[in-house]
């Protein structure tokens, strides 16, 4: 037993399209599983988030912040974490994604300037800080934006 081959127990789980309130024959009839009588029992129930009355709770809490649809999502890379790799090297974000230093590649690939780099190396990003370009220019090494 491991967690590769959890399964619920059988008859636990019930498909969507599952006919409730078809007679005392097909397991769930008669209150049809809305237990006897109470408001949950009848039609018209409270939606969900209904308080009896009182202010809400998602009413209650502030608006705060706004979130722009158009908003780039990049990895972050430094170039003292660029120094790590051999001189020479192309740096792409395939090349990146395959030794580790970034996990996933969303938007894009943008080179920060913190840290300091002795190597040449040939980067081709997304985008890049001032203060990044200027950092691997001086090392002798050339900033491409893909």
């Amino acid at each position: 037993m491991n967690l590769s081959n959890l399964r619920p127990a059988e008859g636990s789980r019930h498909n969507d399209n599952f006919r409730r309130g078809r007679g005392h024959g097909s397991g769930n009839g008669k209150t049809a599983g809305k237990g006897h009588k109470g408001q949950k029992a009848r039609s018209g129930a409270p939606r969900i988030g209904f308080e009896g009355g009182q202010m809400p709770l998602f009413r209650r809490l502030p608006k705060r912040g706004f979130t722009n649809v158009n908003t780039k999502e990049y990895a972050y890379v430094n170039v003292s974490t660029l120094d790590k790799l051999e001189d020479g090297a192309v740096v792409t974000a395939e090349s990146l994604l395959e030794c580790g230093i970034i996990s996933a590649v969303k938007d894009g690939v943008k080179v920060l300037g913190n840290g300091n780099l002795t190597k040449k190396l040939n980067v081709k990003a997304t985008a890049f800080s001032e203060s990044a370009k200027a950092k691997i220019e001086a090392a002798g090494g050339t900033c491409e934006v893909e």
